[in-house]
């Protein structure tokens, strides 16, 4: 036990502090496609001068500076654009930044596992906890050179880092790289460059409160009309007054429309975002507003009524249902879904079936559901399982972070809590006291299912393994309820000393005080006769002071 790593304790998960809904701009004529277009091209042009300009800047980044740009911007477009712009440009700088950081973490977990494997002999086996050393010469001397690579990259992501410099591309680094090789994937040069320019388009603008339909530049009306504030280099284009070019298009919000109408009517702040989907050839049109964090209930409340467990995998959710003390009730439940194909395919499957899972939760009147805290940054790398390609794909295909993201809105919209289980020991521990236990003739139980009963004890504050073996009763842990009747033809009580204990057949212990509500404390001289205590076969059960049955007459 000193070898286990400390467990955290649970707790429960924040809710969502912002929501995105999403519908089609529909009806729109050439014109408008036209007009969008050129507003999308002439700000993307302003996007991608004032990213550079920031990356330049780096850490020598100040308000003087941001202000700067803004007012360079400004000059081009108009205020509201270019404050819009340049958010876009610090949240991005600063995503490049988080991910510099975890780039170098990974490069140096990596060049600690070589350095490890290297300092042991070749052929050395490893453990569980550590990896051992290579198999051949030459997978040793092929690492060798792969450390020196590592370093040296380790050393420049380090020096870009202490310098300020982050690498960006706007419209993708994988869209980029297949412009060197289309054949690859499956685009021809005006394609790509038709997807290339969609994606390097900005057509995004940030809500603001007190303003009419809580948005300046892009305009959504409570009847659907979409208005756009036209770029003074644009502003002979405009077909509406004070230079503002209205879309012949409506749109209709089916999910949340209802929030959307209220914020709208009340002047409150929505940002707007509208994209153009290349394959489909259609525009889509994105709000988005904050939205006050839901106070979380606390952990003893939300398992008052017991608790749903999910355990994560690559194909599917393995959930099961616990009461209040930690008993899996009815039969496990399976909610599969698959990641092969496009994220938004992959996207729709994770939502289906959190979808499914919701509603069971509410069928069964739980207000809780427990998941793994899962994160495998620090586990899928190259270097740990270099060998293990199969395991390194199934883990990076798990949608950890956005599973875990969908399911918090979703269930927070639903009044259903999240709580949050440190991952430690849960499958082994898992397969290793309830997966035999569980399974019977009429029931299989999978390891996964077994997972899932120790994620919801952990969350429950049980421990995963019982004082006593667990059996598939009524009452887990507990002694089993006697049969119909009191002969041993079914088979002994369940907590019974097992063969070879001194003593398993002698009289129990004479143990002072009351025993029963019916024997005083000095009684119970017959507790070593077999004869006494009602046995199949034996004389107690035709001793004239049985009580006999009531006369027909009474």
């Amino acid at each position: 036990m000193a070898d286990l790593r400390p467990i955290d304790a649970p707790f429960v998960a924040l809710g969502p502090t912002g929501v995105a809904i999403r519908t089609r701009l529909k009806g729109l004529t050439p014109a408008d496609e036209k007009l969008l277009r050129l507003v999308g091209a002439h700000l993307g042009t302003l996007a991608s001068r004032d990213l550079a300009a920031r990356c330049r800047d780096g850490l020598e980044h100040t308000t003087d500076t941001w202000a700067a740009r803004k007012r360079e911007l400004t000059a081009q477009s108009s205020s509201r654009w270019a404050g819009s712009i340049t958010k876009a440009t610090h949240d991005q700088w600063a995503l490049a930044r988080r991910c510099q950081l975890a780039h170098i973490q990974s490069l140096e977990a990596g060049t600690s596992t070589i350095a490890h494997r290297l300092s042991l002999p070749v052929g050395q086996k490893g453990s569980k906890r550590a990896p051992g050393g290579y198999r051949t010469p030459q997978e040793w001397f092929a690492k060798t050179r792969r450390l020196h690579v590592l370093n040296d990259r380790l050393e420049q992501e380090r020096a870009d880092r202490e310098a300020g410099r982050v690498h960006v591309v706007r419209g993708g680094k994988r869209l980029a790289r297949a412009r060197h090789n289309l054949d690859a994937a499956g685009l021809y040069e005006t394609a790509w460059r038709e997807r290339w320019e969609a994606e390097r388009w900005f057509l995004a603008a940030d809500g603001e409160s007190g303003k009419r339909y809580g948005n300046e530049t892009i305009r959504v009306a409570p009847d659907g009309e979409v208005s756009i504030k036209l770029p003074a280099p644009l502003a002979e284009h405009a077909n509406a007054p004070n230079g503002r070019y209205v879309l012949t298009g409506r749109v209709q919000f089916q999910h949340r429309g209802t929030e959307w109408a209220d914020r709208v009517e009340a002047n409150r702040a929505v940002a707007y975002r509208i994209d153009y989907d290349i394959t489909r050839g259609r525009w889509y049109l994105t709000a988005s507003w904050q939205i006050p964090p839901t106070k979380t209930v606390p952990l003893t409340a939300a398992l008052a009524d017991g608790v749903i467990s999910v355990d994560t995998n690559a194909d599917h959710l393995a959930a099961w249902r616990l009461d209040t003390h930690g008993n899996p009730l009815g039969n496990p439940r399976r909610f599969p879904y698959d990641l092969d194909g496009p994220a938004s395919y992959r996207d729709a499957q994770v939502r289906h079936a959190l979808t499914r899972l919701l509603t069971w939760a509410r069928t069964c009147g739980v207000r809780a559901i427990a998941i793994e805290d899962l994160d495998f940054t620090a586990e899928k790398t190259r270097e740990k399982h270099g060998h293990k390609k199969r395991f390194r794909q199934l883990i990076s295909g798990m949608p950890t972070g956005k599973l875990r993201a969908r399911l918090t809105s979703m269930a927070d919209a639903a009044g259903i809590a999240i709580i949050a289980v440190d991952p430690a020991y849960t499958s082994k521990w898992g397969a290793q006291h309830w997966h035999k236990p569980l399974t019977s003739k009429n029931r299989t139980t999978t390891r996964h299912d077994a997972a899932a009963v120790a994620i919801g004890r952990r969350a429950q504050g049980h421990p995963i393994r019982l004082g006593v073996p667990p059996r598939p009763l009524r009452h887990w842990g507990r002694t089993a309820p006697p049969p119909q009747h009191r002969s041993d033809a079914v088979g002994h009580r369940t907590v019974q000393a097992r063969p070879g204990v001194p003593g398993r057949e002698e009289t129990r212990p004479r143990i002072p005080g009351p025993r029963t509500r019916s024997v005083r404390a000095g009684c119970g001289a017959n507790a070593g006769d077999q004869n006494a205590q009602h046995r199949a076969g034996r004389s107690a059960e035709h001793e004239s002071w049985q009580q006999d049955s009531l006369p027909l007459s009474f």
